[in-house]
């Protein structure tokens, strides 16, 4: 099946992870999609918040062992004997991380609506989200270490920043699989719905972030995520030259302007 890259004229992109009869696991081809339909969101000037979802009975069940592994050495011996990404395909070695929001400097708002199990590359790419509206039927682990494997895509370093610490340890160190009122009462999701109302809750909040200013709200994101990754010395730095930025900029002349007129802003996204 595929990654499914569905765009709307409300600014809101929705990446569906396709793949049941795989329990929306992963091989190399839908790594490279899903990183494909990520720097396609990035790029896109028109789309403003993403929401990402599972079709099935699963969000996201991370790499798929079967094919991946094997698929993932034959790369590395291809690139090895000194061939380039456009010589195999377009992909890379980084496909999988990419895939799950490791490391990129992606500062759109991202919603996570998960429709049922995000365990292991499912759990890595939740952490690269930013709202997250959950299936009562939706489950949520960090499997690795269940069989002797670590969650290298990001887990260990953000679930730690962005729950309670004995939470995150209960996620990590027990490796459980955990219901999503659990996840809620942790902290790792925001709400918790039945699972026919699971997209309409996750387009709500797509709705409530695209009220607003484009510009400021991706600014404001990665003042969040920049300031994370730093002391709070540069941590202000980096808020003060952002706020410069946001200030500057046509949306923080028209916001004003639309409020005195009693209008809804016309936004520009810069």
């Amino acid at each position: 099946m595929s990654i499914d890259y569905a765009t709307g004229d409300d600014h809101v992109v929705t990446i569906t992870i396709n793949r049941p009869e795989a329990r929306n696991s992963m091989d190399m081809e839908h790594f490279f999609q899903l990183r494909q339909a990520w720097d396609r969101f990035g790029e896109d000037d028109d789309a403003y918040v993403a929401i990402v979802t599972g079709v099935g009975k699963d969000f996201c069940v991370g790499a798929d062992l079967k094919t991946y592994i094997p698929q993932i050495t034959e790369l590395q011996s291809k690139m090895k004997d000194g061939k380039r990404p456009e010589e195999l395909g377009g992909y890379r070695l980084d496909d999988g991380v990419k895939a799950v929001l490791r490391g990129t400097r992606l500062y759109k708002p991202i919603i996570a609506a998960v429709n049922g199990n995000c365990v292991a590359g499912g759990m890595e790419m939740l952490g690269g989200t930013d709202l997250r509206v959950a299936s009562d039927t939706a489950t949520f682990g960090v499997m690795e270490p269940k069989r002797g494997l670590f969650a290298g895509g990001g887990t260990t370093v953000r679930l730690p920043r962005q729950v309670p610490w004995p939470a995150a340890m209960e996620l990590l160190l027990c490796a459980d699989q955990v219901p999503a009122q659990r996840a809620y009462e942790m902290g790792l999701v925001n709400e918790v719905c039945r699972p026919a109302d699971l997209m309409e809750r996750a387009y709500d909040y797509a709705h409530r972030i695209t009220a607003n200013g484009p510009f400021a709200i991706r600014k404001t994101k990665e003042s969040a995520l920049r300031g994370l990754a730093t002391d709070m010395k540069e941590a202000y730095r980096i808020e003060s030259e952002i706020s410069g930025e946001v200030f500057a900029s046509e949306d923080a002349k028209e916001g004003p302007l639309a409020f005195a007129e009693k209008r809804l802003p016309n936004w520009k996204n810069r």
